[in-house]
């Protein structure tokens, strides 16, 4: 599965796994793997909402608190509008359909990313989905919309350069504090980043957040990305060893 690097620590026998809190995904691969059955682009977006409930799902069940997945930045707007109007309809859609159960499981959903610019049903629909589920601590799904990290970077600087002005704070801030002002400001940073679909970029993903997370690329097309996957990228995690630039026990 995985075209990273290799292993640095493997598990010693008899050694419990250990399970990222935070998971982080960029979801790609959903044209092309449209494009090799013969079928619409919006075909492969319809069979990425499946492999997300998966992923969801499976995500919990192997003790994941955290899954943070890249839905649509800020520069998909791009792409031609029935896509991008299949793509507003696919998160209507799954938030419809699975935010009942969702709530009664525990599920915390977050969407991060710019408000602005979004249709009023799609924006009223994530703030209902946020409130619901704002009391829930099973399990934390965030789902990237509208999003790009450095949009999000310069949101916060703006946001921290008002309170200045305003005397809410003084000008001397802690990398801690800044992160405060980020979307993801009540959210530990990812422990992994997942990309499907064989790219090795991270396309404007969580550039603050993902400083330290081990990244893993692997060539399963978003759509067909399920349980075994996701068990398979939590076994490299394993094999990683992240001393966060200190020096390892011995001496690497």
């Amino acid at each position: 599965m995985s075209r990273a690097s290799a292993p640095l620590n493997p598990i010693p026998v008899g050694q419990q796994p250990v399970v990222p809190k935070h998971v982080a995904i960029i979801m790609d691969g959903n044209g092309r793997w449209a494009t090799a059955r013969h079928l619409p682009r919006t075909a492969g977006h319809e069979r990425g909402v499946e492999a997300l409930r998966r992923t969801v799902d499976a995500a919990g069940d192997l003790g994941i608190r955290y899954l943070t997945v890249f839905s649509f930045s800020t520069e998909n707007w791009r792409r031609p509008a029935a896509e991008v109007n299949t793509l507003f309809g696919l998160l209507k859609a799954y938030v419809q359909r699975d935010l009942s159960r969702l709530k009664d499981e525990g599920v915390r959903i977050r969407i991060i990313g710019q408000r602005a610019g979004l249709p009023a049903d799609i924006a009223s629909l994530v703030s209902k989905a946020e409130e619901e589920t704002r009391t829930n601590t099973e399990f934390n799904l965030t789902i990237a919309f509208n999003y790009g990290s450095r949009d999000e970077i310069l949101r916060a600087a703006s946001a921290l350069a008002r309170d200045v002005k305003s005397g809410l704070r003084d000008p001397d801030i802690t990398e801690n504090e800044f992160a405060g002002y980020l979307d993801t400001g009540d959210l530990p940073d990812p422990d992994l980043l997942i990309r499907t679909s064989g790219e090795f970029r991270i396309s404007n993903f969580l550039l603050w957040q993902a400083a330290y997370a081990e990244f893993l690329f692997c060539d399963v097309l978003w759509p067909d990305f399920g349980r075994s996957h996701l068990e398979d990228a939590l076994k490299c995690y394993n094999e990683r060893e992240r001393r966060y630039g200190a020096v390892s026990p011995g001496g690497g």
